[in-house]
Protein backbone atom coordinates (compact mmCIF):
# COMPACT_ATOMS: atom_id res chain seq x y z
CA UNK A 1 0.00 0.00 0.00
CA UNK A 2 1.83 3.47 -1.20
CA UNK A 3 1.75 6.12 1.75
CA UNK A 4 -0.11 9.39 1.58
CA UNK A 5 2.30 12.29 1.33
CA UNK A 6 0.66 13.72 4.79
CA UNK A 7 2.07 10.16 6.04
CA UNK A 8 5.57 10.40 4.30
CA UNK A 9 5.54 14.31 5.84
CA UNK A 10 4.73 13.31 9.15
CA UNK A 11 7.06 10.21 9.23
CA UNK A 12 9.79 12.45 7.79
CA UNK A 13 9.59 15.03 10.45
CA UNK A 14 9.18 12.48 13.27
CA UNK A 15 12.29 10.99 12.37
CA UNK A 16 13.80 14.62 11.96
CA UNK A 17 11.78 15.32 15.78
CA UNK A 18 13.96 12.04 17.30
CA UNK A 19 17.08 12.88 15.79
CA UNK A 20 17.05 16.48 17.42
CA UNK A 21 15.54 14.96 20.50
CA UNK A 22 18.48 12.93 21.06
CA UNK A 23 20.45 15.44 20.43
CA UNK A 24 18.53 17.53 23.10
CA UNK A 25 18.75 14.44 25.61
CA UNK A 26 22.48 14.36 25.31
CA UNK A 27 22.79 18.10 26.42
CA UNK A 28 20.50 17.17 29.03
CA UNK A 29 22.69 14.46 30.21
CA UNK A 30 25.48 17.14 30.43
CA UNK A 31 24.14 20.25 30.82
CA UNK A 32 25.96 23.80 29.79
CA UNK A 33 26.01 26.58 32.06
CA UNK A 34 27.22 30.27 31.03
CA UNK A 35 28.96 33.07 32.50
CA UNK A 36 30.43 35.82 31.90
CA UNK A 37 33.32 37.77 33.78
CA UNK A 38 35.54 40.60 33.74
CA UNK A 39 38.58 40.71 35.33
CA UNK A 40 39.37 44.48 36.55
CA UNK A 41 41.16 46.62 38.96
CA UNK A 42 39.23 47.16 42.15
CA UNK A 43 39.80 49.47 45.43
CA UNK A 44 39.65 47.49 48.91
CA UNK A 45 41.25 47.94 52.04
CA UNK A 46 42.01 44.26 52.85
CA UNK A 47 44.48 45.41 56.01
CA UNK A 48 43.28 48.68 56.02
CA UNK A 49 44.79 50.46 53.87
CA UNK A 50 43.36 51.36 51.04
CA UNK A 51 45.23 49.68 47.84
CA UNK A 52 44.69 47.88 44.52
CA UNK A 53 43.39 44.20 44.24
CA UNK A 54 41.83 42.73 40.72
CA UNK A 55 38.09 41.20 41.39
CA UNK A 56 35.83 39.53 38.91
CA UNK A 57 32.12 40.73 38.27
CA UNK A 58 33.01 43.33 41.12
CA UNK A 59 33.97 40.91 43.56
CA UNK A 60 37.07 39.61 45.51
CA UNK A 61 37.00 37.21 46.13
CA UNK A 62 36.25 36.45 42.94
CA UNK A 63 32.50 34.14 42.41
CA UNK A 64 32.30 30.62 42.68
CA UNK A 65 31.59 28.58 39.92
CA UNK A 66 29.69 25.55 41.43
CA UNK A 67 29.16 22.97 39.07
CA UNK A 68 28.06 19.47 39.09
CA UNK A 69 30.18 16.27 37.45
CA UNK A 70 30.15 16.21 33.66
CA UNK A 71 28.51 19.69 33.28
CA UNK A 72 30.17 21.82 30.02
CA UNK A 73 31.26 25.25 31.35
CA UNK A 74 31.45 28.45 29.20
CA UNK A 75 33.07 30.79 30.40
CA UNK A 76 33.27 34.47 28.79
CA UNK A 77 36.11 36.17 29.95
CA UNK A 78 36.90 39.79 29.58
CA UNK A 79 39.93 41.25 30.22
CA UNK A 80 39.68 45.05 31.75
CA UNK A 81 42.64 44.86 33.19
CA UNK A 82 45.87 46.87 31.89
CA UNK A 83 47.93 44.08 31.05
CA UNK A 84 47.60 40.22 29.28
CA UNK A 85 45.78 38.10 31.52
CA UNK A 86 44.90 34.33 31.57
CA UNK A 87 42.53 32.44 34.51
CA UNK A 88 43.84 28.95 35.46
CA UNK A 89 41.36 26.37 37.07
CA UNK A 90 43.48 24.48 39.57
CA UNK A 91 43.14 21.01 39.97
CA UNK A 92 40.39 20.87 36.92
CA UNK A 93 42.08 18.05 34.80
CA UNK A 94 40.56 19.16 31.24
CA UNK A 95 40.57 15.40 29.85
CA UNK A 96 42.05 15.52 26.56
CA UNK A 97 41.31 19.28 26.46
CA UNK A 98 44.89 21.52 27.43
CA UNK A 99 43.72 24.09 25.37
CA UNK A 100 41.62 25.17 28.53
CA UNK A 101 44.25 24.89 30.80
CA UNK A 102 44.67 28.96 30.93
CA UNK A 103 48.86 28.93 31.52
CA UNK A 104 51.34 30.35 29.32
CA UNK A 105 52.34 26.82 27.63
CA UNK A 106 49.25 26.34 26.04
CA UNK A 107 47.78 29.76 25.26
CA UNK A 108 48.39 33.13 24.54
CA UNK A 109 47.28 35.60 26.88
CA UNK A 110 43.92 37.96 26.58
CA UNK A 111 45.39 41.10 25.79
CA UNK A 112 44.09 43.82 27.59
CA UNK A 113 40.39 45.13 26.70
CA UNK A 114 39.74 41.84 24.77
CA UNK A 115 37.29 38.65 26.02
CA UNK A 116 38.56 35.00 25.25
CA UNK A 117 35.92 32.14 25.74
CA UNK A 118 36.58 29.11 27.64
CA UNK A 119 34.62 26.17 27.08
CA UNK A 120 35.70 22.99 29.60
CA UNK A 121 33.84 20.04 30.80
CA UNK A 122 34.33 19.07 34.64
CA UNK A 123 34.36 14.90 33.42
CA UNK A 124 34.99 12.57 35.95
CA UNK A 125 35.38 14.86 38.84
CA UNK A 126 34.28 16.03 41.57
CA UNK A 127 35.47 18.03 45.20
CA UNK A 128 37.33 21.45 46.12
CA UNK A 129 39.32 23.58 43.95
CA UNK A 130 39.84 27.34 43.19
CA UNK A 131 40.90 29.17 40.28
CA UNK A 132 43.39 32.33 39.93
CA UNK A 133 45.28 34.44 37.19
CA UNK A 134 48.37 32.41 36.38
CA UNK A 135 50.60 35.71 34.27
CA UNK A 136 52.59 38.42 35.72
CA UNK A 137 52.59 38.27 39.37
CA UNK A 138 48.98 38.45 39.27
CA UNK A 139 47.84 36.51 41.88
CA UNK A 140 49.22 38.16 44.49
CA UNK A 141 46.76 40.96 44.01
CA UNK A 142 43.49 38.49 43.79
CA UNK A 143 41.69 37.64 40.81
CA UNK A 144 40.99 33.84 42.73
CA UNK A 145 37.76 32.09 43.62
CA UNK A 146 36.28 29.23 44.34
CA UNK A 147 35.32 25.98 42.57
CA UNK A 148 32.42 23.63 43.47
CA UNK A 149 32.09 20.10 41.98
CA UNK A 150 29.18 18.54 43.22
CA UNK A 151 28.18 14.65 42.80
CA UNK A 152 25.88 13.70 40.61
CA UNK A 153 22.31 12.56 42.38
CA UNK A 154 23.10 8.71 41.62
CA UNK A 155 26.16 8.45 43.26
CA UNK A 156 26.30 8.30 47.30
CA UNK A 157 28.26 11.12 49.22
CA UNK A 158 30.15 9.48 51.96
CA UNK A 159 28.64 11.40 54.49
CA UNK A 160 25.35 13.42 55.14
CA UNK A 161 24.52 16.29 53.85
CA UNK A 162 25.64 19.17 55.06
CA UNK A 163 23.23 21.63 56.34
CA UNK A 164 25.33 24.93 54.23
CA UNK A 165 28.41 24.91 52.40
CA UNK A 166 31.34 27.95 53.51
CA UNK A 167 34.08 28.38 51.46
CA UNK A 168 36.86 30.19 52.54
CA UNK A 169 40.12 31.96 50.70
CA UNK A 170 43.20 31.95 53.25
CA UNK A 171 46.05 34.19 52.29
CA UNK A 172 49.00 35.79 52.91
CA UNK A 173 49.03 39.54 51.47
CA UNK A 174 51.09 42.61 50.77
CA UNK A 175 50.36 45.85 50.52
CA UNK A 176 52.75 46.83 47.10
CA UNK A 177 51.24 46.28 44.09
CA UNK A 178 51.47 43.27 42.23
CA UNK A 179 53.64 45.09 39.84
CA UNK A 180 56.13 46.30 42.23
CA UNK A 181 56.35 42.59 43.66
CA UNK A 182 57.44 41.71 40.38
CA UNK A 183 59.79 44.35 40.18
CA UNK A 184 61.22 43.20 43.33
CA UNK A 185 61.51 39.74 42.38
CA UNK A 186 63.37 40.74 39.05
CA UNK A 187 65.76 42.72 40.82
CA UNK A 188 66.82 40.41 43.66
CA UNK A 189 64.84 41.73 46.47
CA UNK A 190 63.02 39.57 48.41
CA UNK A 191 59.68 40.74 49.76
CA UNK A 192 60.36 39.13 53.16
CA UNK A 193 57.44 38.33 55.54
CA UNK A 194 53.69 39.00 54.60
CA UNK A 195 52.40 42.35 55.84
CA UNK A 196 49.40 40.35 57.25
CA UNK A 197 47.23 36.96 56.40
CA UNK A 198 43.56 37.67 55.05
CA UNK A 199 40.64 35.26 55.06
CA UNK A 200 38.10 36.26 51.97
CA UNK A 201 39.69 39.09 51.23
CA UNK A 202 39.41 40.32 55.28
CA UNK A 203 41.81 41.69 57.46
CA UNK A 204 41.91 40.30 60.99
CA UNK A 205 39.63 40.47 63.73
CA UNK A 206 40.62 42.91 66.47
CA UNK A 207 41.57 40.34 69.39
CA UNK A 208 43.98 43.05 70.50
CA UNK A 209 43.97 46.45 71.51
CA UNK A 210 45.72 47.61 68.58
CA UNK A 211 44.25 46.07 66.68
CA UNK A 212 41.25 47.47 67.80
CA UNK A 213 42.34 50.84 67.25
CA UNK A 214 42.96 49.87 63.52
CA UNK A 215 39.34 49.24 62.19
CA UNK A 216 40.14 47.27 59.77
CA UNK A 217 37.06 45.29 58.12
CA UNK A 218 36.63 41.54 59.22
CA UNK A 219 34.89 38.54 58.07
CA UNK A 220 31.97 36.95 60.24
CA UNK A 221 30.13 33.01 58.96
CA UNK A 222 27.19 32.67 60.34
CA UNK A 223 26.21 29.40 61.46
CA UNK A 224 23.24 28.00 63.77
CA UNK A 225 23.88 25.89 66.72
CA UNK A 226 23.41 22.07 66.62
CA UNK A 227 24.20 21.61 62.81
CA UNK A 228 27.13 20.77 60.71
CA UNK A 229 28.68 22.77 57.58
CA UNK A 230 31.23 22.03 55.01
CA UNK A 231 34.31 24.44 55.18
CA UNK A 232 35.85 24.51 52.03
CA UNK A 233 39.14 25.57 52.88
CA UNK A 234 41.81 27.26 50.37
CA UNK A 235 45.04 28.65 50.53
CA UNK A 236 45.19 31.00 47.85
CA UNK A 237 48.48 32.68 49.16
CA UNK A 238 51.69 33.23 46.96
CA UNK A 239 54.26 32.15 49.24
CA UNK A 240 53.40 30.97 53.15
CA UNK A 241 52.23 27.71 54.45
CA UNK A 242 49.36 28.68 57.02
CA UNK A 243 48.14 26.82 59.69
CA UNK A 244 43.87 26.87 59.98
CA UNK A 245 41.87 26.40 63.33
CA UNK A 246 38.52 27.12 64.64
CA UNK A 247 38.34 27.50 68.57
CA UNK A 248 36.98 25.11 70.40
CA UNK A 249 35.57 23.08 67.55
CA UNK A 250 36.69 19.79 65.27
CA UNK A 251 37.42 20.16 61.78
CA UNK A 252 36.66 16.39 60.11
CA UNK A 253 38.81 15.95 57.20
CA UNK A 254 36.39 14.26 54.33
CA UNK A 255 38.04 15.89 50.71
CA UNK A 256 41.28 17.25 49.56
CA UNK A 257 41.25 18.75 45.81
CA UNK A 258 38.91 15.94 44.34
CA UNK A 259 39.15 12.61 46.52
CA UNK A 260 37.33 11.74 49.14
CA UNK A 261 39.44 11.20 52.25
CA UNK A 262 39.44 8.76 55.65
CA UNK A 263 37.24 10.74 58.04
CA UNK A 264 39.76 11.73 60.50
CA UNK A 265 38.87 15.19 63.43
CA UNK A 266 42.26 17.27 63.53
CA UNK A 267 42.17 20.36 66.09
CA UNK A 268 44.15 22.39 62.93
CA UNK A 269 45.49 22.07 59.70
CA UNK A 270 48.94 22.70 57.91
CA UNK A 271 47.61 23.59 54.41
CA UNK A 272 50.30 25.15 51.83
CA UNK A 273 50.08 27.18 48.97
CA UNK A 274 47.87 25.50 46.22
CA UNK A 275 46.16 22.90 48.59
CA UNK A 276 42.60 23.14 49.17
CA UNK A 277 40.55 20.97 52.07
CA UNK A 278 37.10 20.41 53.14
CA UNK A 279 36.08 19.80 56.71
CA UNK A 280 32.82 18.90 58.14
CA UNK A 281 32.50 21.24 60.97
CA UNK A 282 29.78 20.72 63.99
CA UNK A 283 28.31 23.89 65.42
CA UNK A 284 28.18 21.95 69.02
CA UNK A 285 29.64 24.57 71.54
CA UNK A 286 26.90 26.69 73.91
CA UNK A 287 26.71 29.72 71.61
CA UNK A 288 27.33 31.64 74.53
CA UNK A 289 29.60 34.06 72.05
CA UNK A 290 31.62 33.81 68.96
CA UNK A 291 34.73 32.07 68.17
CA UNK A 292 37.78 32.73 66.09
CA UNK A 293 38.50 31.43 62.85
CA UNK A 294 42.71 31.57 62.39
CA UNK A 295 45.36 31.03 60.08
CA UNK A 296 48.51 31.86 61.10
CA UNK A 297 51.97 31.70 59.43
CA UNK A 298 54.13 28.47 59.23
CA UNK A 299 57.75 28.29 58.75
CA UNK A 300 57.82 32.19 57.96
CA UNK A 301 59.94 34.85 58.71
CA UNK A 302 58.82 36.52 62.00
CA UNK A 303 56.74 39.36 61.69
CA UNK A 304 55.83 41.63 65.06
CA UNK A 305 52.81 42.61 63.50
CA UNK A 306 49.10 41.66 65.09
CA UNK A 307 48.57 41.24 61.56
CA UNK A 308 50.44 38.60 60.42
CA UNK A 309 47.29 36.16 61.80
CA UNK A 310 44.27 35.91 60.07
CA UNK A 311 41.16 36.17 62.12
CA UNK A 312 37.86 35.76 61.43
CA UNK A 313 34.53 35.10 63.34
CA UNK A 314 32.33 32.08 63.99
CA UNK A 315 29.30 33.71 64.84
CA UNK A 316 25.91 31.65 66.08
CA UNK A 317 22.72 32.71 66.09
CA UNK A 318 22.27 32.47 69.34
CA UNK A 319 25.47 34.02 70.31
CA UNK A 320 25.40 36.39 73.74
CA UNK A 321 28.85 38.07 72.97
CA UNK A 322 31.81 38.73 70.90
CA UNK A 323 34.63 35.72 70.66
CA UNK A 324 37.10 36.42 73.80
CA UNK A 325 40.57 34.42 75.16
CA UNK A 326 43.59 33.84 73.70
CA UNK A 327 43.47 32.65 70.04
CA UNK A 328 43.63 28.63 69.98
CA UNK A 329 46.93 27.52 69.52
CA UNK A 330 48.94 27.02 66.85
CA UNK A 331 51.34 23.69 66.43
CA UNK A 332 54.77 24.54 67.37
CA UNK A 333 56.77 27.11 64.70
CA UNK A 334 59.37 25.52 63.10
CA UNK A 335 58.48 21.72 64.14
CA UNK A 336 58.15 20.38 60.34
CA UNK A 337 57.98 16.85 61.70
CA UNK A 338 54.74 17.58 63.05
CA UNK A 339 53.52 18.87 59.74
CA UNK A 340 54.89 15.76 57.83
CA UNK A 341 53.51 13.36 60.21
CA UNK A 342 49.62 15.45 59.78
CA UNK A 343 50.19 15.18 56.03
CA UNK A 344 51.35 11.66 56.13
CA UNK A 345 47.53 10.92 58.21
CA UNK A 346 45.68 11.80 55.35
CA UNK A 347 44.90 8.97 53.31
CA UNK A 348 42.42 8.15 50.75
CA UNK A 349 38.68 6.78 51.20
CA UNK A 350 39.21 3.57 49.21
CA UNK A 351 35.63 1.83 49.91
CA UNK A 352 34.06 5.46 48.84
CA UNK A 353 33.03 6.15 45.04
CA UNK A 354 33.77 9.71 43.85
CA UNK A 355 32.56 10.95 40.43
CA UNK A 356 32.05 7.38 39.28
CA UNK A 357 30.26 4.59 41.41
CA UNK A 358 33.27 2.11 41.40
CA UNK A 359 35.30 2.59 44.85
CA UNK A 360 38.38 4.92 44.89
CA UNK A 361 40.31 2.09 45.64
CA UNK A 362 39.05 0.29 42.65
CA UNK A 363 42.71 1.61 41.03
CA UNK A 364 45.67 -0.39 42.46
CA UNK A 365 48.32 2.20 41.79
CA UNK A 366 50.51 0.18 44.02
CA UNK A 367 50.47 -2.76 41.74
CA UNK A 368 51.41 -0.95 38.72
CA UNK A 369 54.66 -1.12 36.96
CA UNK A 370 56.47 2.25 36.87
CA UNK A 371 57.31 3.16 33.48
CA UNK A 372 59.33 6.21 34.23
CA UNK A 373 61.08 7.82 37.06
CA UNK A 374 61.51 11.34 37.26
CA UNK A 375 63.94 12.88 40.48
CA UNK A 376 63.35 16.97 39.91
CA UNK A 377 65.36 18.49 42.07
CA UNK A 378 64.87 22.62 42.95
CA UNK A 379 67.54 24.91 44.25
CA UNK A 380 67.39 28.00 45.58
CA UNK A 381 67.29 31.15 43.35
CA UNK A 382 70.79 32.10 41.75
CA UNK A 383 72.14 34.45 39.11
CA UNK A 384 72.32 32.88 35.40
CA UNK A 385 73.51 35.21 33.09
CA UNK A 386 73.78 38.02 35.55
CA UNK A 387 69.90 37.72 36.25
CA UNK A 388 67.86 35.87 38.94
CA UNK A 389 66.52 32.56 38.16
CA UNK A 390 65.49 29.27 39.82
CA UNK A 391 65.78 25.95 38.67
CA UNK A 392 64.38 22.38 38.39
CA UNK A 393 67.06 19.47 37.83
CA UNK A 394 69.58 22.60 36.63
CA UNK A 395 66.65 24.44 34.06
CA UNK A 396 65.48 27.54 34.58
CA UNK A 397 62.06 27.13 32.02
CA UNK A 398 62.42 30.02 29.24
CA UNK A 399 58.30 30.60 28.21
CA UNK A 400 58.54 31.27 24.05
CA UNK A 401 56.94 33.72 22.47
CA UNK A 402 54.48 30.92 20.63
CA UNK A 403 52.98 28.32 23.51
CA UNK A 404 53.84 24.63 23.48
CA UNK A 405 50.67 23.22 22.79
CA UNK A 406 49.90 25.56 19.31
CA UNK A 407 53.57 25.07 18.01
CA UNK A 408 53.07 21.18 18.39
CA UNK A 409 49.68 22.01 17.06
CA UNK A 410 51.22 23.52 13.35
CA UNK A 411 54.60 21.37 13.41
CA UNK A 412 56.51 24.67 14.41
CA UNK A 413 60.42 23.72 15.11
CA UNK A 414 62.65 24.75 17.64
CA UNK A 415 60.05 26.42 20.03
CA UNK A 416 61.12 23.94 22.83
CA UNK A 417 62.90 20.56 22.91
CA UNK A 418 61.84 16.92 24.70
CA UNK A 419 64.90 16.55 27.08
CA UNK A 420 64.07 17.40 30.28
CA UNK A 421 66.78 15.38 32.49
CA UNK A 422 64.99 12.33 34.39
CA UNK A 423 67.74 13.45 37.26
CA UNK A 424 70.07 16.43 37.91
CA UNK A 425 72.83 16.74 35.69
CA UNK A 426 76.40 17.84 36.30
CA UNK A 427 76.63 20.90 34.53
CA UNK A 428 75.90 24.34 34.97
CA UNK A 429 72.23 26.12 35.49
CA UNK A 430 71.17 27.37 31.89
CA UNK A 431 68.05 28.97 31.01
CA UNK A 432 65.63 26.81 28.68
CA UNK A 433 62.31 25.59 26.90
CA UNK A 434 63.21 21.96 27.88
CA UNK A 435 59.75 19.58 28.29
CA UNK A 436 59.33 16.30 29.86
CA UNK A 437 58.43 13.22 27.71
CA UNK A 438 55.62 11.44 29.13
CA UNK A 439 54.10 7.97 28.07
CA UNK A 440 50.27 7.52 26.80
CA UNK A 441 49.21 5.64 29.17
CA UNK A 442 52.74 4.88 31.29
CA UNK A 443 52.84 5.22 34.85
CA UNK A 444 55.37 7.85 35.62
CA UNK A 445 57.33 7.97 39.42
CA UNK A 446 58.00 11.84 40.04
CA UNK A 447 60.35 12.49 43.45
CA UNK A 448 60.81 16.00 44.28
CA UNK A 449 63.44 17.02 46.56
CA UNK A 450 63.56 20.21 47.93
CA UNK A 451 67.44 21.89 48.44
CA UNK A 452 65.62 25.12 49.72
CA UNK A 453 64.99 26.68 52.94
CA UNK A 454 61.58 26.98 52.38
CA UNK A 455 58.91 24.79 51.72
CA UNK A 456 57.37 23.96 48.10
CA UNK A 457 54.34 23.51 46.52
CA UNK A 458 54.39 21.32 43.58
CA UNK A 459 51.12 20.99 41.67
CA UNK A 460 50.55 19.26 38.43
CA UNK A 461 47.67 20.44 35.86
CA UNK A 462 45.89 17.92 33.98
CA UNK A 463 46.27 15.13 36.82
CA UNK A 464 45.81 13.95 39.97
CA UNK A 465 48.64 12.22 41.65
CA UNK A 466 49.16 9.80 44.46
CA UNK A 467 51.11 11.08 46.97
CA UNK A 468 53.02 7.29 48.27
CA UNK A 469 55.99 8.93 50.81
CA UNK A 470 57.50 11.99 52.05
CA UNK A 471 60.84 11.94 54.68
CA UNK A 472 63.37 14.27 55.52
CA UNK A 473 66.95 13.58 53.73
CA UNK A 474 67.81 12.74 50.45
CA UNK A 475 65.38 10.57 48.34
CA UNK A 476 67.29 6.41 47.29
CA UNK A 477 66.05 3.68 45.97
CA UNK A 478 65.75 1.97 49.10
CA UNK A 479 63.02 5.14 50.05
CA UNK A 480 60.71 3.11 48.16
CA UNK A 481 60.22 0.27 51.01
CA UNK A 482 57.96 3.18 52.66
CA UNK A 483 55.84 4.07 49.51
CA UNK A 484 52.21 3.60 51.24
CA UNK A 485 51.18 1.54 47.80
CA UNK A 486 47.18 1.09 49.22
CA UNK A 487 45.67 4.05 50.08
CA UNK A 488 47.90 7.21 49.46
CA UNK A 489 45.83 10.29 49.21
CA UNK A 490 45.02 11.32 45.35
CA UNK A 491 45.63 15.29 44.60
CA UNK A 492 47.01 17.48 42.40
CA UNK A 493 49.18 19.78 44.69
CA UNK A 494 51.61 18.25 47.34
CA UNK A 495 54.05 19.59 49.82
CA UNK A 496 58.13 19.20 49.63
CA UNK A 497 59.62 20.23 53.16
CA UNK A 498 63.20 21.87 53.09
CA UNK A 499 65.85 19.46 52.87
CA UNK A 500 63.36 16.69 52.37
CA UNK A 501 61.43 14.85 49.43
CA UNK A 502 58.15 13.68 48.29
CA UNK A 503 57.27 10.91 45.79
CA UNK A 504 54.57 10.64 43.20
CA UNK A 505 52.72 8.43 40.75
CA UNK A 506 50.62 9.36 38.20
CA UNK A 507 49.19 7.18 35.24
CA UNK A 508 49.83 9.66 32.40
CA UNK A 509 45.55 8.59 30.35
CA UNK A 510 45.06 12.55 29.71
CA UNK A 511 46.68 13.71 26.62
CA UNK A 512 48.36 16.99 26.35
CA UNK A 513 50.59 19.88 27.21
CA UNK A 514 50.56 19.77 30.69
CA UNK A 515 52.27 22.11 33.48
CA UNK A 516 54.34 20.96 36.35
CA UNK A 517 55.46 24.15 38.79
CA UNK A 518 55.88 25.26 41.87
CA UNK A 519 53.08 27.15 42.99
CA UNK A 520 54.96 29.18 45.40
CA UNK A 521 54.78 32.28 43.11
CA UNK A 522 58.53 34.08 42.90
CA UNK A 523 59.92 30.65 42.21
CA UNK A 524 57.29 29.71 39.65
CA UNK A 525 58.13 33.14 38.22
CA UNK A 526 62.09 32.48 38.05
CA UNK A 527 61.64 29.98 36.54
CA UNK A 528 60.76 26.57 38.19
CA UNK A 529 58.07 25.02 35.93
CA UNK A 530 58.27 22.72 32.81
CA UNK A 531 55.75 20.95 30.89
CA UNK A 532 54.62 17.51 30.40
CA UNK A 533 53.79 16.27 27.03
CA UNK A 534 51.86 13.75 26.71
CA UNK A 535 50.79 12.16 23.69
CA UNK A 536 48.45 9.70 22.01
CA UNK A 537 50.07 7.85 19.32
CA UNK A 538 47.18 6.67 17.85
CA UNK A 539 44.00 8.51 16.88
CA UNK A 540 41.56 9.64 19.39
CA UNK A 541 38.69 11.21 18.19
CA UNK A 542 37.53 11.90 21.83
CA UNK A 543 40.35 14.47 22.12
CA UNK A 544 39.55 18.09 21.64
CA UNK A 545 40.91 19.77 18.35
CA UNK A 546 42.30 23.05 18.80
CA UNK A 547 39.54 25.81 19.58
CA UNK A 548 37.57 28.03 16.97
CA UNK A 549 38.67 31.06 19.40
CA UNK A 550 42.12 30.64 19.58
CA UNK A 551 44.27 33.31 20.43
CA UNK A 552 47.50 33.59 18.25
CA UNK A 553 50.83 34.85 19.05
CA UNK A 554 54.50 34.43 18.51
CA UNK A 555 55.55 33.16 15.46
CA UNK A 556 51.51 32.49 14.81
CA UNK A 557 50.65 35.98 14.98
CA UNK A 558 49.64 36.56 11.33
CA UNK A 559 47.08 33.70 12.12
CA UNK A 560 45.13 36.42 14.33
CA UNK A 561 42.10 38.16 13.35
CA UNK A 562 41.45 41.51 15.03
CA UNK A 563 38.74 41.02 18.36
CA UNK A 564 36.21 42.50 16.66
CA UNK A 565 36.01 39.76 13.99
CA UNK A 566 36.11 36.93 16.39
CA UNK A 567 32.56 34.77 18.07
CA UNK A 568 30.95 35.30 21.41
CA UNK A 569 31.00 31.98 21.97
CA UNK A 570 28.79 32.11 25.29
CA UNK A 571 26.72 33.72 22.93
CA UNK A 572 26.40 31.15 20.17
CA UNK A 573 26.02 28.35 22.41
CA UNK A 574 22.94 29.93 23.83
CA UNK A 575 21.80 30.91 20.11
CA UNK A 576 21.94 27.39 19.16
CA UNK A 577 20.28 26.14 22.01
CA UNK A 578 17.65 28.49 21.27
CA UNK A 579 17.33 27.68 17.85
CA UNK A 580 17.09 24.22 18.71
CA UNK A 581 14.26 24.58 21.30
CA UNK A 582 12.63 26.71 18.67
CA UNK A 583 12.61 24.17 15.96
CA UNK A 584 11.70 21.32 18.37
CA UNK A 585 8.74 23.02 19.28
CA UNK A 586 8.19 23.98 15.58
CA UNK A 587 8.41 20.33 14.50
CA UNK A 588 6.25 19.40 17.10
CA UNK A 589 3.02 21.69 16.03
CA UNK A 590 3.38 20.30 12.29
CA UNK A 591 2.94 17.16 13.41
CA UNK A 592 0.07 17.62 15.96
CA UNK A 593 -1.62 19.55 13.01
CA UNK A 594 -0.91 17.11 10.10
CA UNK A 595 -2.10 14.36 12.68
CA UNK A 596 -5.33 15.99 13.37
CA UNK A 597 -6.42 16.89 9.46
Amino acid sequence: MRSSPQHLLCTSLFQSLVVLLSVSGCLAADPYVFFDWTVSYLSASPLGTRQQVIGINGQFPGPILNVTTNWNVVMNVKNNLDEPLLLTWNGIQHRKNSWQDGVLGTNCPIPSGWNWTYEFQVKDQIGSFFYFPSTNFQRAAGGYGGIIINNRDIIPVPFALPDGDVTLFISDWFTKSHKKLRKDVESKIDFGAPDGIVINGFGPFPYTPKLASDGIPFGTINVEPGRTYRFRVHNSGIATSLNFRIQNHNLLLVETEGSYTVQQNYTNMDIHVGQSFSFLVTMDQSGSNDYYIVASPRFAKPSSSAKATGVAILHYSNSQGPASGPLPDPPIELDTYFSMNQARSIRLNVSAGAARPNPQGSFKYGQITVTDVYVIVNRPPELIDGRLRATLNGISYLHPSTPLKLAQQYNISGVYKLDFPKRPMNRHPKVDTSVMNGTYKGFMEIIFQNSDTSVKSFHLDGYAFFVVGMDFGLWTENSRSTYNKGDGIARSTTQVFPGAWTAILVYLDNAGMWNLRIDNLASWYLGQEVYLNVVNPEIDSSENSIPQNTIYCGRLSALQKDQAERVNFSGSRRSILATSRGILLTIFAILISSLAR
